[in-house]
């Protein structure tokens, strides 16, 4: 039988010989996550149930990450609900405001994803780790109760969908704009419940943050996951982060059998892209940025669980040195953790930000789901490095959101519209 990367981590998770797609199967979880929205409802669940006792504290992840700063007292104590439980049942992996970050940013900088991993999460960017060889994927708050009790969780196999990409990348050019382009391609729902496999000799040479990126964004075409075979630029990504912890002793380099079946093969050859900007209101209404040169916007947001690493900042830091913002955008930047906060000050990267008109924030998720620190008026245009610009995503209803990756986003906050980043 052969078998794709993702059926062959979830049969490693089993007590069976063989699966198929279509199947439900009760699969082991290596690490559960909940943060400050989600994970208050599971707390619920799982105290209603009368359990004394967390299936594992080590594999239990929780974040408080999308309203702090508190942005009223309801997200105070939603956050406090969540640091109660951690202190309680004595949950290792708790991070609160100043000590952690973007639950998607954190968690693999940290070194609790690993390749070959099965990670679900209480929030739908789970699909993130897949970057790492990892099947990881969204659930909701009541399953999340379900992992803390059992440490287990029904899934049904999805069927993968296998994305292949040659060719050579043009200057500005990342993840972001292959995953973007990949969507406008299929659509927000062209993977619906699918696994999205990401290969090809373009992928290898991608960084460890393009690769977050894209798979970050497979739930925008309705995945059920994004993943890419762990490799090099993996390992050495994974020894960074993790050879101080005894997990790295369990890392698995899973990879797809020759001939493994799949439902559908596209193949893109990336050698002509341009930066890829998606057009309100859905992640597939993708335009190359030279087709928007007239859009006028009133904010740039850098950062998020998408563009919120410090590779991110370094480009949008390239394209602002020495510039100013335009004085009719509001220039807002997120670091995704405290940790890329620090070395982004050190590499004196703020300081460029701070020069070109920005803000700097801590790490939240606040703008990019309409919560704070952010917000859009009424018909206010926004450009973002977020993952979603469906309508009122990030404020009033009569606004828009147009997503790019970090250059196109920090240019477009020069010039005052969006603009190619080679033109600023």
């Amino acid at each position: 039988m052969r078998l794709n990367i993702t059926e062959k981590i979830l049969l490693a998770h089993t007590d069976r010989e063989e699966i198929s797609p279509g199947e439900i199967i009760e699969a082991r979880v290596d690490l559960a996550l909940g943060n400050d929205i989600t994970a208050p409802l599971a707390i619920k669940k799982f105290k209603a149930a009368g359990i004394k006792k967390v299936f594992n504290r080590e594999r239990i992840a929780l974040v408080c990450d999308h309203f702090v700063p508190n942005k009223d007292a309801p997200s105070a104590r939603q956050c406090r609900m969540v640091e109660d439980f951690a202190r309680d049942f004595k949950i290792n992996h708790f991070y609160p405001l100043g000590e952690g970050g973007i639950e998607h940013v954190l968690l693999p900088e940290a070194g609790l994803v690993l390749p070959g991993d099965l990670i679900i999460g209480a929030d739908s960017h789970t699909c993130t780790y897949g970057a790492l060889g990892a099947f990881s994927t969204g659930v909701g708050s009541t399953d999340l109760a379900a992992v803390w009790i059992t440490g287990k969780i029904w899934l049904r196999v999805p069927e993968s969908m296998k994305f292949i990409y040659s060719g050579k990348l043009r200057p500005w050019v990342g993840g972001k704009d292959l995953i973007l382009h990949t969507i406008g391609d299929i659509g927000v729902s062209g993977a619906t419940y699918k696994a999205m496999e990401f290969t090809g000799p373009a992928i290898k040479h991608l960084s460890m943050d393009d690769r977050f990126s894209m798979c970050n964004m497979a739930i925008e075409a309705g995945a059920k996951s994004g993943i890419i075979e762990a490799d090099k630029i993996t390992r050495k990504y994974i020894n960074s982060v993790a050879s101080r912890l005894s997990l790295v002793s369990s890392k698995r380099f899973y990879k797809s059998d020759r001939n493994a079946r799949y439902c559908d093969m596209r193949e893109y050859d990336v050698s002509k892209l341009q930066p890829q900007v998606a057009c309100p209101h859905l992640p597939s209404n993708v335009k190359p940025v030279g087709e928007l040169k007239k859009v006028s916007i009133d904010q740039a947001v850098i950062g998020s669980c998408t563009n919120g690493r410090i590779s991110d900042l370094m480009t949008a830091a390239r394209v602002l040195k020495n510039k100013k913002a335009n004085s009719r955008v509001r220039l807002i930047v997120f670091p995704g953790t405290q940790q890329i906060y620090q070395e982004a000050l050190k590499m004196g990267l703020m300081d460029i930000f701070i020069d070109a008109g920005a803000t700097i924030c801590p790490p939240t998720c606040g703008p990019c789901l309409g919560g704070h620190m952010g917000v859009l008026g009424d018909k206010e245009v926004a450009i973002a490095t977020t993952n979603r610009n469906f309508r009122g995503r990030m404020g009033a209803l009569t606004s828009k959101v147009y997503l790019s990756n970090p250059a196109v986003a920090a240019a477009s906050a020069v010039h005052g519209t969006i603009t190619h980043p080679g033109e600023s």
